[in-house]
């Protein structure tokens, strides 16, 4: 079924699902989960584990997740390792069906999970070409479809993943962010214990701003002796500042940074010029690169996974990472005040910066993990050190 992928021959027998890029490629495959449509920016992703926290984040809103690893679902879901309440990944693509979970803290089988979500998995398809196709090419515009009747108007799809925009000048934060603000409770968690407990009597306070966070970001804040607030995306810097935050932290999160920072950098910039202690993660870095002066510019295939090396500038460290991002901070346009303190060692992007004579910096890789290696831990400790 895989083989044929790149052809538009007719439909092989048993395909309930298929895949419509934009340039009129037709993968086909069995479908799963949620029946239906949905189209979005098709990436992938090398992670070994953590399919279900990759779903729920946020940063993947209005993207089709191409899983390399050939097992996807066999260990299940739990409630336990959502890594949101909103809306991340529209669906998913993977190799093998997804067969019964075989793990202790399963709690659902993932097909079932996914259709509840409203998302639409397809699998039988050959992973390894569509990710060498958007290696080569791009990540494509695409709709993902699932009819257990196996009927689908092909050029209607077509048509749908042409025009559809793309993510590129698309604002998805404020879409995903929650509309609230919130105090945060609980730390990281542990097998056999869950999820931690709060902080002490009197941590240092840190705002949150919400551009489509992750929740272990929040966890590992609480864990390094934060006291958290979490608040939406278009928060006022008035609003942020009757909170009395010691520093303000901002978020992981989707679409174009440049779209998003119509509103975020003037309040970036603003809390800057009062030397607010700040720290931003992915999307969060972008945002905070673009309020010190420079660009943001959209990745050929992007950074996702959980095994990027980063190294860091000031002693040579190599850092593994985890990762998702479609955008990067341009290296090549910071301005003098802003220090590049970690770079990609795949190739060569800006992965971290500091502004000098500030206490402000950010990563653009995603140091809470979940899923992914914990080297980067200390940049929580780092932050909250700050604001002793």
């Amino acid at each position: 079924m895989a083989d044929a992928a790149y052809t538009l021959a007719p439909k092989p027998e048993g395909a309930t699902g298929v895949l419509v890029l934009s340039d009129g490629h037709v993968v086909w495959g069995r479908g799963f989960g949620a029946v239906g449509e949905a189209v979005g920016e098709v990436c992938f992703n090398t992670a070994m584990t953590g399919y279900q926290e990759v779903m729920t984040d946020p940063s993947y809103a209005g993207q089709i997740v191409t899983f390399t690893f050939p097992h996807i679902g066999n260990v299940g879901v739990n409630d336990e390792d959502l890594e949101s309440r909103v809306d991340g990944a529209v669906g998913c693509v993977v190799r093998e069906d997804v067969t019964l979970p075989s793990n202790f803290r399963s709690a659902g089988e993932f097909g079932d999970w996914l259709a509840a979500k409203g998302k639409v998995g397809l699998s039988g398809v050959d992973t390894r070409a569509l990710t060498r196709r958007i290696r080569l090419q791009g990540a494509p515009n695409a709709v993902i479809a699932h009819n257990p009747e196996g009927e689908f108007d092909i050029p209607v799809l077509i048509q749908r993943a042409q025009e559809w925009p793309g993510l590129e000048g698309m604002d998805l934060a404020k879409i995903v962010s929650r509309e609230i603000q919130e105090g945060w409770e609980g730390s990281t968690w542990e097998l056999g214990q869950g999820f931690g407990d709060g902080v002490g009597e009197a941590p240092p306070h840190v705002v949150a701003i919400d551009y489509g966070a992750k929740d272990n970001i929040f966890r590992n804040l609480v864990k390094a002796g934060a006291r958290v607030t979490v608040v939406p995306a278009e928060t006022s810097l008035d609003a942020i500042l009757a909170l009395e935050p010691a520093g303000v932290f901002l978020s992981n999160g989707p679409g174009d940074p440049a779209a998003t920072g119509e509103y975020a950098v003037p309040v970036i910039r603003s809390l800057l010029e009062r030397d607010v202690p700040i720290f931003g993660i992915c999307l969060g870095h972008q945002m905070l690169g673009l309020a010190a002066g420079a660009r943001t510019s959209k990745m050929h295939q992007g950074h996702r996974g959980a095994n990027h090396p980063v190294k860091r500038l000031d002693d040579a460290v190599v850092e593994i990472t985890s990762m998702n991002h479609g955008f990067a901070v341009d290296n090549q346009t910071l301005p003098e005040n802003v220090e590049e303190t970690h770079v990609s060692l795949f190739d060569g992007s800006n992965c971290g910066i500091s502004i000098k004579g500030k206490k402000a910096f950010g990563v653009q890789y995603h140091p809470e993990a979940s899923p992914g290696p914990q080297d980067s831990f200390y940049l929580f400790e780092k932050f909250v050190g700050m604001l002793a």
